[in-house]
């Protein structure tokens, strides 16, 4: 059962929030993905990630079904 995702509204300097567009977009993900994968890396490396943390859907776009 997949749980809720939590909102939150974040402000940006605009050209912070430009420089992590571009960064999104260069690793193929949206800039929310982005902003969860880089909180991510910083928990883990803090060593305040939550073992029961849900996996990330993987980096680019859904691959299509072949039927």
């Amino acid at each position: 059962m997949a749980t809720e995702r939590k909102q939150l509204l974040l402000r940006l300097d605009p050209v912070v929030h430009d420089a992590l567009a571009r960064w999104a977009a260069d690793d193929l993900r949206s800039t929310n993905a982005q902003i969860e994968f880089l909180l991510r890396r910083a928990l883990a490396d803090a060593g305040r990630l939550p073992a029961d943390v849900g996996k990330m859907r993987p980096q680019g776009r859904p691959r299509k079904d072949k039927t």
